[in-house]
C-alpha cells in the first residue's frame, strides 16, 4: 500500500509566496502519514503576461524551489514530486520542468514537458506556451520504492502514445500535474485521465491548480487519483488543500492481467 497526497494550489505571481503555500500543505500531508506527496504544474508561480513569467523565472543554479523542496523532502522523510517549475535556460526560453525528490532530499529525476499548450479554444481563450517554453525531448521513468514512475505534465495528457510507452517500459504509476483551463477541464479532464489509466492499467496521479490567478487566468481544479481499472479514487473539488488516497499496488497487475492490452500491439498499414 502507498499513501499518497495531492496538493491542490492556487499559485500566484510571487515564487516565495507559492513555496510557502506548497510547503505548508506538504507539511500537513506528511503529518497525516503521506509517503508520496505531489504538487501541481506551475507550483513556483503563475504570472501574466508571458514576458513577465519569463523574466521572473530563475536559472537552475539560482532557483529557490530546488533547494527548498529538496530540504523539505529530507526533513519530513517523504518523496515529493514538484509538478513543475519554470526554469530559465536562455534569454528567451524556460523549460516547464517536473522534479522528483527522494525522502533523502536527492533529486532522483526531472522531466521537461514535451507537448506544449498552443491552442485557440471555442470560448475565445488562446494560449501559446511555446512563446517562452522550450519543449522537452525525452520521456522519463524514475525508480521509486513503489516501482517505476512515469512523469508527464498537463497537455501531455492528450498524447496517449507517451503514456503507453511509459507503461510498456515498466511504469505502474504515472503523474500528470496540471493547470487545466476551466472549459477544457469541464469537457475533458476526468475523461482523459480515466482513459489513460484504463489504456495503461496504471494509477494516474493528477494534482491540479485551481481558481483565479494573476492576470485573471482561471484553472479547473479537481485534482484526481484514478485507479488502474479507471475508477476515480479521489477528487479534490475546487478548493485549495490536500487530497489523500491509499493505493493498493497489487491492483496494477490485476488490471493488466485481466486485459493485457499492453502486450497486444500489432503492426498495421495506413
Amino acid at each position: 500500500m502507498l499513501k499518497t497526497a495531492l496538493i491542490q494550489m492556487n499559485s500566484g505571481p510571487q515564487i516565495a509566496d507559492n513555496l510557502q503555500q506548497a510547503g505548508d500543505l506538504i507539511r500537513r500531508a506528511a503529518h497525516e502519514g503521506a509517503q508520496f506527496i505531489l504538487t501541481p504544474e506551475n507550483t513556483c508561480h503563475i504570472k501574466t503576461p508571458q514576458s513577465e513569467k519569463l523574466q521572473s523565472s530563475p536559472y537552475e543554479a539560482d532557483h529557490p524551489a530546488i533547494p527548498f523542496f529538496a530540504g523539505l523532502a529530507k526533513e519530513l522523510g517523504v518523496w515529493i514530486l514538484v509538478g513543475s517549475i519554470a526554469v530559465r535556460v536562455s534569454e528567451g526560453k524556460v523549460v516547464n520542468r517536473s522534479l522528483l525528490f527522494s525522502d533523502q532530499g536527492k533529486l532522483v529525476a526531472h522531466y521537461d514537458k514535451i507537448h506544449l499548450f498552443d491552442v485557440d479554444l471555442p470560448t475565445g481563450e488562446s494560449h501559446r506556451e511555446s512563446n517562452i517554453v522550450q519543449p522537452g525531448e525525452a520521456a522519463v521513468l524514475a525508480e521509486t520504492p513503489w516501482g517505476k514512475l512515469g512523469m508527464t505534465i498537463c497537455y501531455d495528457l492528450r498524447f496517449a502514445a507517451l503514456f503507453r510507452t511509459l507503461a510498456q517500459n515498466g511504469a505502474g504509476i504515472i503523474t500528470v500535474p496540471a493547470a487545466f483551463t476551466v472549459p477544457t477541464g469541464q469537457a475533458h479532464w476526468e475523461t482523459l485521465l480515466r482513459a489513460r489509466a484504463i489504456e495503461t492499467g496504471s494509477f494516474i496521479l493528477a494534482p491540479a491548480q485551481t481558481g483565479t490567478h494573476h492576470g485573471d487566468r482561471k484553472t479547473y481544479g479537481h485534482s484526481l487519483v484514478i485507479g488502474p481499472w479507471g475508477d476515480v479514487i479521489a477528487d479534490g473539488g475546487t478548493e485549495v488543500g490536500v487530497i489523500y488516497a491509499d493505493l493498493d499496488l497489487n491492483e496494477i497487475e490485476k488490471a493488466r492481467s485481466a486485459i493485457p492490452a499492453l502486450k497486444h500491439d500489432r503492426q498495421f498499414k495506413v
